[in-house]
């Protein structure tokens, strides 16, 4: 097994503060947001009762991605971080009776979170399954957070693939519910980097039938435009979530010529484009998504730059536009307000770390 990249530096500077972030926000039930149908007054309970893993930081998705969060953080960056305050954490939530509780209700809400929510279960899954195979924290163990999640985790295996063949449409818009960007998390969840380690065998086959559905809603998909976003919500790029979603899927030599297809811009390395949105008010629980876009794109930019040939012209343009929307948006994933801090963490590492 090959030693995975350092982390940048930018992320190791940053880690201890947005370990201290998840931290803070997984063990936070209030505010919350809960997704739940309540059916009769029965249904009103608190937000623990139903999970008791993924309580807290405002809504359940965002619940779990700090948890990828922390999980990401102590594999990459264990030096810079309170690694004994991460893993009491982990070993309080991840355990074989929290996480059947949450398989539990997942099979009861069979749409619940769908696609968002189900893919960061699925990346969390796979991050612990990485940590475990890569050098051990402080003597740690981290399969032990991968065997409680596996119900869980097939549990989503089983409900994406009832999904797949009765999602005729993708969903295109840059929120949570975008088809491309929920699959793009899945394939790197079940597909390990080459040489790493970490697969998750024990899932059934989600590999196959994810690419397939990606190239039939995006193969032929050409003419895109960057005068069609943002949005005035979003924190995905639904032109960059597909052509992100397309690199995985597509042959190297097959995705520059689908990419000039899809996405005309951007044209050389000297033509400026795609410049970072205007975030008018960040405390806005809409508006402030606006930087999450800044630091989606950021991460994708970066992967579709190194997926196109070194001699590519655009290399240079997809590279300026990452790092202007990746600086104008770091700022503010520790702003002391919870209406950002409750998730934009997540999405800094994404385009700090890639799918390291």
């Amino acid at each position: 097994m090959r030693p995975p990249q350092p982390p940048a530096p930018e992320l190791a500077e940053r880690t201890g503060a947005f370990a201290a972030l998840a931290l803070a926000n997984v063990r936070r039930e209030w505010p919350n947001a809960p997704a739940h149908l309540f059916a009769g007054p029965a249904d009103l309970r608190p937000p623990r009762a139903y999970h008791p893993a993924f309580y807290g930081a405002y809504d359940w998705h965002s619940a779990v991605h700090m948890h990828w969060l922390l999980v990401r953080l102590l594999r990459r960056c264990p030096d810079r971080l309170d690694a004994d305050a991460v893993i009491a954490v982990l070993d309080e939530h991840l355990t074989p009776d929290a996480l059947a509780a949450e398989a539990s209700y997942l099979r009861a809400h069979p749409t619940y979170e769908r696609p968002y929510g189900w893919a960061w279960l699925l990346a969390l899954t796979a991050e612990t399954a990485r940590l475990a195979a890569e050098a051990p924290v402080r003597g740690l163990r981290a399969e032990r957070w991968t065997a409680a999640l596996a119900p869980a985790a097939c549990t989503v295996a089983g409900l994406l693939l009832d999904w797949l063949p009765k999602a005729t449409y993708p969903v295109r818009h840059g929120t949570h519910a975008n088809s491309a960007f929920a699959l793009g998390l899945v394939l790197d969840a079940v597909r390990a980097p080459a040489g790493h380690g970490g697969e998750l065998p024990e899932l059934p086959e989600l590999a196959g039938p994810v690419a397939a559905k990606l190239r039939a809603w995006f193969g032929a998909d050409a003419g895109a435009s960057f005068r069609w976003e943002p949005s005035g919500q979003d924190f995905l790029s639904p032109a960059l979530c597909e052509a992100d979603a397309m690199r995985r899927v597509l042959p190297v030599t097959n995705f520059p010529g689908w990419l000039t297809a899809f996405l005309p811009e951007p044209g050389g390395a000297d033509a400026p484009f795609l410049t970072p949105p205007q975030v008018s008010d960040p405390a806005d629980p809409q508006i402030g998504h606006l930087l999450g876009l800044c630091l989606s794109r950021a991460a994708a930019l970066r992967s579709l730059a190194a997926a196109l040939p070194a001699g590519d012209p655009r290399v240079r343009a997809l590279g300026a536009a990452a790092e202007a929307h990746l600086h104008a948006a770091l700022p503010a994933t520790a702003s002391g307000d919870f209406t950002t801090d409750h998730w934009l963490a997540t999405f800094a590492v994404l385009a700090l770390d890639g799918g390291t």
